[in-house]
């Protein structure tokens, strides 16, 4: 892994409560997967034997019908994790995960986790913080979609998508307008209404380009202080 990608690990709530050396055990069998946009990572009712972390691009979770058809539960950003859950109850994947942009996914297999636990009884103690720091993570998200308007949900977005606190930018969406919808908690026809509302705080979109006259003036009516990193 890059030096760039090593941060993001560190920083993901799952892991953030880990000191290098516990890290190190823990990323033991680790494996780092390039995908191609359309790839899949696992299938639906496989065995969930790893888990994932999101290091660069962008990942769907959805579950597939009998008739084929695709009803998407999730959206994954980078830094965030995905089968974790079912992966640390022996359970099989309730989804399939594929790769909406190239991405880059780091696995790490759940045997690696309790032989590393069984030698150091202090690093599920770490866990536990960790965990900790999950929660509030999830809390934080639910917050947001329960406490922020649609324009500010999406105000919050697009700031994270940009490599500076303040001034000018312009950007490509990096997801089609459902997947956007869906990670806002918003049906797309709402996602459109606030990109139009966002004008009257400089936000202007063309296609997939979307220019923000001040990412800062963006940050404060969206509530966050700062850019939560991009790509």
């Amino acid at each position: 892994m890059t030096p760039q990608e090593t941060a993001v690990l560190k920083a993901t709530p799952l892991l953030q409560g880990l000191g290098d050396d516990a890290l190190v055990q823990l990323l033991a069998g680790a494996k780092v997967h390039d995908l191609a946009a359309g790839a899949a990572m696992f299938v639906q009712d496989e065995p969930a034997e790893r888990f994932f972390v999101l290091l660069e691009g962008w990942v769907k979770l959805y579950r597939l019908g009998v008739d084929g058809s695709e009803a998407i539960v999730g959206v994954v950003a980078p830094g965030e994790t995905f089968a974790d859950a079912a992966t640390f109850a022996n359970a099989l994947y309730p989804v399939c995960a594929d790769a909406v942009t190239p991405s880059r996914v780091l696995s790490l297999a759940l045997r690696a986790f309790e032989q590393a636990i069984t030698a150091d009884g202090a690093i599920a103690l770490r866990m536990l913080g960790s965990l900790s720091l999950r929660l509030r993570y999830l809390v934080g998200q639910i917050e947001q979609l329960q406490m922020k308007s649609a324009p500010q949900r999406l105000g919050t977005f697009l700031v994270g998508l940009c490599p500076a606190s303040s001034g000018a930018a312009v950007l490509v969406l990096p997801l089609p307008k459902t997947l956007i919808a869906q990670r806002l908690g918003m049906r797309p026809e709402t996602l459109s209404r606030a990109m139009l509302a966002l004008r009257r705080v400089g936000v202007e979109r063309q296609g997939t380009a979307v220019s923000i006259a001040d990412v800062a003036v963006l940050a404060r009516f969206a509530g966050t202080d700062q850019p939560h990193g991009c790509d």
